[in-house]
């Protein structure tokens, strides 16, 4: 395997012991999902209801992921990651009982996607945090890769997991499971045993370490770069979780197996993306090219999201998304770490999904709300000749930046 390979992380057996943890636990998550918008659909056939679920998951990230960084980087991560997947845990089973309790309706669900949400922004530095801590620089492209390539691995699995037991087993019981799931993750990082000790920040208050994060990205142009292509990246792919669910469930009329496919779809062409076409795309082109032509990929698929009825047709495109989502969000990903210093990694990790959640927040309610007035097909038209736009104006303003960032 070459350094340009997407498996070479896995030779780190850290990190491999790590990632097949993630991938089981993300499978998990994924049909807890499926699920969750199924027992949505089935309470209320509102289109913004639906598209809602994705914005207050994102809302949540938004919300707590900065004061997680900073608790990433003030207390053991491992510790924080063990801790955050047990509530995790315990907020997947709750939500199991109220359904075997019929006590679930669409706030109620609404309420506890959130709750899950906050536990996920708990999360997230610190195990962002983790993985550089466990691969060495020449190893980080791939550690990056094989990320984003455990979500679509369980985007693969997931769904069409939650497909075939919610029809036989109802999505109580996929709830059930997930909580198990997460137990995975809390063996394998417990077994983890940290190479080196934190650097620690003792005489730094909590709150001040707000300002050293705000103090930071002032004084670093690179990452503010970064920051800039993530935030606009983040407002034009939440279409996907935001309004492909809607489009699946009211305008091809897709019972829960067929959602489950949809999603399935996307991850394949994620797959896809990452075991194929980065590697190629890595030797023949720059960084930054990779993402231009991810993005413009993603714009065709809305494109043909909004004019394609056939299924098996729909599969392809949800599939093309899947391939674009992957590559321009490794990039800025690896991007985003080497812009990093090692003492805030927590802290910026936090930032850089912090703007991220908050762009998706803006556009699932951007996008649910234009659905509901002017439907889904003109919906995805729009978005598409918008995030056009926006790649034509700012090419210009942030290309030069990012290059040198990454």
């Amino acid at each position: 395997m070459t350094n340009h390979s997407t498996w070479t992380a896995l030779r780190n057996p850290v990190f491999r012991q790590l990632w097949i943890a993630s991938v089981i636990s993300g499978t998990c998550v994924a049909a807890h999902d499926g699920a969750a918008t199924w027992m949505m659909n089935k309470l209320t056939g509102s289109p913004f209801f639906i598209s809602l679920m994705s914005t207050v998951a994102s809302l949540s990230f938004f919300l707590f992921t900065l004061p997680a960084g900073v608790l990433a980087d003030k207390v053991d991560r491992q510790k924080l990651v063990c801790t955050v997947n047990l509530c995790l845990a315990a907020a997947a089973l709750g939500l199991a009982v109220l359904g075997w309790l019929h006590l679930l309706n669409p706030y109620l669900i609404l309420v506890c996607v959130f709750i899950i949400g906050v536990g996920f922004a708990f999360n997230a530095p610190a195990w962002t945090s983790i993985v550089p801590q466990v691969v060495s620089d020449v190893e980080l492209p791939s550690a990056a890769t094989l990320s984003g390539l455990q979500l679509n691995i369980s985007g693969i699995i997931g769904p069409a997991l939650s497909g075939l037991l919610v029809p036989f087993a109802g999505a109580k019981f996929v709830f059930a499971v997930n909580a198990a799931c997460f137990l995975v993750v809390v063996l394998a990082t417990r077994q983890w045993k940290q190479p080196t000790v934190m650097q620690r920040l003792p005489s730094e208050s909590f709150f001040h370490s707000f300002g050293t994060v705000i103090g930071y990205v002032r004084s670093a142009p690179r990452f503010q770069g970064v920051l800039a292509r993530n935030f606009l990246f983040a407002l034009f792919i939440s279409v996907i979780p935001a309004l492909m669910p809607v489009m699946g469930l009211k305008v091809l009329h897709f019972n829960s197996s067929n959602l489950g496919l949809l999603f399935t779809s996307m991850g394949a062409g994620s797959v896809v993306g990452a075991v194929f076409v980065i590697p190629w795309l890595r030797i023949r082109l720059s960084p930054n090219s990779v993402t231009l032509s991810a993005n413009l990929l993603i714009v065709l698929a809305y494109a043909l999201m909004a004019l394609v009825r056939q299924p098996e047709a729909f599969f392809v495109v949800a599939a093309l998304a899947g391939v674009g989502w992957t590559l321009s969000a490794s990039e800025l990903w690896v991007a985003a770490q080497r812009a990093m210093p090692i003492w805030a990694r927590g802290r910026l990790n936090a930032t850089f999904i912090t703007i991220s959640q908050g762009a998706m927040v803006l556009g699932g309610v951007i996008w649910g709300f234009a659905a509901s007035i002017a439907g889904v097909s003109y919906t995805l038209l729009g978005a598409a000749v918008l995030f056009l736009a926006s790649l034509l104006l700012t090419a210009r303003l942030f290309d030069r930046q990012l290059l040198n960032a990454l």
